[in-house]
């Protein structure tokens, strides 16, 4: 009878001691499952927003970065540049930006930007895709002598002064996207988020 007692001790011992390595076992298994179940680095960062320091950036000078797999421009304009873009207006089918969708309302101006000196535009031609190639003023060679400076695409002719606006008579059918974004300091922009998403 005495040894009944022992054996049930030892029992009741050996069962919770297999219980708890048993769990923890199986916890330890289960983490590297769970933890699959999350999105990678790598997808995280294509929807992130995407810090560019413009501090070194010159005057008619861009700058490109990736947000969500597509190319965006940052391109310091200088005040003759500034000057220059209403000369533009009669030649463009959306001078005063009014489809909506193409940027966000603080950029709904005749700059198309937070900061005049700074355009921030996702570098897509909005016809099938291509990505224009940026035509300073001083480059403007086939273009003409009357092109004050914007982006060309090769791809099918459409053409965007330096505020992303699209000109009339090319198969482009909206200005160039502005994305969202905001300043953190002077010198600092993050597209992908904006004051409201901060």
């Amino acid at each position: 009878m005495a040894n009944q007692g022992i054996d049930r001790q030892r029992r009741r011992f050996l069962t919770a001691a297999t219980t708890v390595v048993g769990g923890v076992g199986c916890a330890f298994a289960a983490v590297p499952f769970v933890a699959s179940f999350q999105p990678s680095a790598r997808t995280k960062a294509i929807g992130a927003p995407v810090e560019i320091d413009v501090s070194k950036l010159e005057p008619g000078q861009r700058v490109i970065a990736k947000w969500r797999g597509k190319p965006v421009w940052v391109v310091r304009r200088s005040k003759a540049t500034l000057a220059d873009l209403p000369k533009n207006d009669e030649h463009l089918r959306d001078p005063d930006s009014e489809v909506v969708e193409q940027q966000p309302s603080y950029a709904r101006n005749a700059y198309r930007s937070i900061k005049a000196e700074y355009l921030v535009v996702i570098g897509i031609c909005t016809h099938l895709g291509c990505s224009p190639t940026f035509v300073p003023k001083e480059d403007a060679g086939a273009l003409g002598p009357d092109w004050l400076g914007g982006f060309f695409c090769p791809c099918h002719g459409s053409r965007f002064d330096l505020a992303g606006r699209v000109y009339k008579g090319v198969p482009a059918p909206t200005n160039l996207e502005v994305p969202p974004y905001k300043y953190l300091s002077d010198s600092v922009i993050v597209v992908g988020a904006d004051e409201g998403t901060a």
